[in-house]
C-alpha cells in the first residue's frame, strides 16, 4: 500500500471537502444569510491547488484549527466556531 505525505492528504482531504461543500452549499448558504453581511455567490475560481482546510477542534473552548500545506494553526474563536457548527447543521456550544 503506498503511504499518503501530508501534502497529499491535504490535497484529497481538500479534494472532498469541496465536494462536500458542493453538496452542503444550500443549507451552509442559509446559515450564513443575515450573519455579518455574508452573501451567496458563485465561486470565481477553481479548487486551489494547496486547499486550507478548519475544524473544530474543541467546541466548548472555541477552538478552531486550520491547516494549509504543511502548516498547522490553532486558534480561540468561538464566533467562528459557532458559525461553522451551524453550518454543518449542528447545534452550537453555549
Amino acid at each position: 500500500m503506498e503511504r499518503l505525505s501530508r501534502r497529499s492528504f491535504v490535497k484529497i482531504a481538500g479534494a472532498a471537502t469541496g465536494a462536500a461543500a458542493l453538496a452542503a452549499a444550500p443549507p451552509i448558504a442559509r446559515a450564513a444569510v443575515g450573519e455579518d453581511g455574508a452573501q451567496r455567490t458563485d465561486p470565481t475560481t477553481g479548487v486551489p491547488e494547496e486547499p486550507l482546510v478548519a475544524y473544530v477542534r474543541d467546541a466548548e473552548r472555541g477552538e478552531v484549527t486550520v491547516t494549509s500545506g504543511t502548516a498547522e494553526h490553532t486558534y480561540r474563536d468561538r464566533v467562528l466556531v459557532q458559525r461553522l457548527l451551524r453550518a454543518a447543521g449542528r447545534k452550537g456550544v453555549r
